[in-house]
């Protein structure tokens, strides 16, 4: 099992709409490295820490996990779309999403909370010039959010 931060601006999809919502696709990547991720290396089961990105107060705000692997993301394909690409088409698809399935509500974890906590000091959302919107979370990590926001 391996472990994943994705960041989610709450204006698009909040953790409270994916608790509506029960399940969502993680529409809108345009990043290779993150697609990556997506493609090849998450799993059904992974954990997810959803995280509250481009607001007043980033943090982690829930817990998910992958319910469904790697599939193309249909935005790619919509001109109206903002996340269209023209380059992209059904036989070759550049974009992939996987679905993410509600698990808990948490307290925020703010970024500025994670940016003092020692044992996060390695997390790659912490590090100066990252802009993933999906980032690996080593188990130790994980570990380590559970029990600061249980």
């Amino acid at each position: 099992m391996r472990y994943w931060l994705m960041k989610s601006e709450p204006d698009d999809v909040s953790i409270d709409d994916l608790e509506r919502m029960g399940e969502v696709g993680w529409y809108g990547v345009r990043n290779y490295q993150a697609r990556n991720f997506m493609r090849d290396a998450m799993a059904l089961g992974d954990g997810v820490l959803f995280y509250h990105s481009s607001c007043p107060q980033p943090g982690v705000a829930g817990i998910a996990e992958v319910s469904r692997l790697a599939y193309p993301d249909p935005t790619q394909f919509d001109p109206e779309s903002k996340y269209f690409d023209p380059k992209s088409t059904a036989d070759q698809p550049r974009w992939q999403q996987v679905d993410v399935r509600f698990v808990r509500k948490t307290r925020l974890l703010s970024l500025d909370e994670m940016r003092r906590l020692p044992m996060l000091a390695g997390m790659q959302v912490l590090q100066r010039g990252n802009r993933l919107s999906i980032t690996p979370v080593s188990e130790a990590e994980w570990r380590d959010i559970l029990a600061l926001l249980d």
